[in-house]
């Protein structure tokens, strides 16, 4: 089984979790990365102490040429991909009236969009290695329709991601490639996470492993049989 994963913006946060958790489990990795050249660095050489190849490779994801060029690269360098995760995402708060052009295109672009331009031109390569996993990273409850004055056209981006992601799962279960969602609530690394942290049941955020571990729940080998499916990472939020 061919072991090779990108995942993209994995320089920091929960895409490096996401990349150094792969690598603990014997995956070769394509770390990305769009203007943080040295956290990739040392993310790639963390992985490569235990005992995996791993490659930075510079992409501005919301551009669907660079998008291309990234996977390509990522699939020369380590000799074939399997798995990519789609960890892109930048996220503001705005008043939805408020709202100007740029901010809008820079939500749909960089959640929805970059997602769509990575995961078209992997999955030739996903076909080509004989099996394959793509995982999108989404947002909890943005499948539940409710208006979200400070960030409407993320949560519309990831909604989107969630049909997209549905979609190509009908399309590839026949070629052994499953593609499906996790739903980051707050995380012990999101922004502004004192203001949350009072309606958050579990009276905590979520822990990158207990997002790591999600993620693995989709990639396992074991889980061929699920696809098109949500895992929502939350602690009860916005239920």
């Amino acid at each position: 089984m061919l072991k090779k994963a990108l995942v993209t913006g994995s320089a920091v946060g929960i895409g490096k979790a996401i990349a150094l958790d792969l690598a603990s489990k014997g995956f070769d990795l394509a770390i990305h990365y769009r203007r943080s050249m040295e956290p990739a660095k040392q993310a790639c050489a963390e992985a490569i102490a235990m005992g995996v190849k791993a490659v930075p490779i510079a992409a501005d994801v919301t551009d669907p040429q660079a998008a291309e060029s990234l996977v390509n690269q990522a699939a020369d360098q380590l000799g074939g991909l399997s798995v990519v995760v789609n960890n892109v995402g930048n996220y503001v708060e705005i008043p939805t009236l408020e709202l100007g052009i740029e901010d809008w295109q820079e939500m749909i672009n960089s959640n929805l969009n970059a997602t769509f331009y990575v995961t078209r031109a992997a999955i030739p390569h996903l076909e080509s290695a004989g099996w394959g996993r793509i995982v999108n990273i989404g947002f909890a409850s943005a499948q539940n329709l409710v208006a979200r004055k400070y960030i409407t056209p993320y949560v519309i981006a990831k909604t989107g991601v969630m049909i997209y992601t549905k979609s190509i799962a009908k399309d590839l279960i026949t070629k052994n490639i499953t593609a499906n969602v996790v739903s980051p609530g707050v995380a012990e690394n999101s922004i502004d996470l004192e203001e949350f942290l009072g309606n958050l049941p579990t009276g905590r955020p979520a822990t990158l492993k207990e997002m790591t571990d999600a993620v693995w729940f989709f990639i396992n080998p074991d889980s061929g049989y699920v696809t098109g499916q949500i895992i929502e990472v939350a602690g009860g939020w916005n239920l």
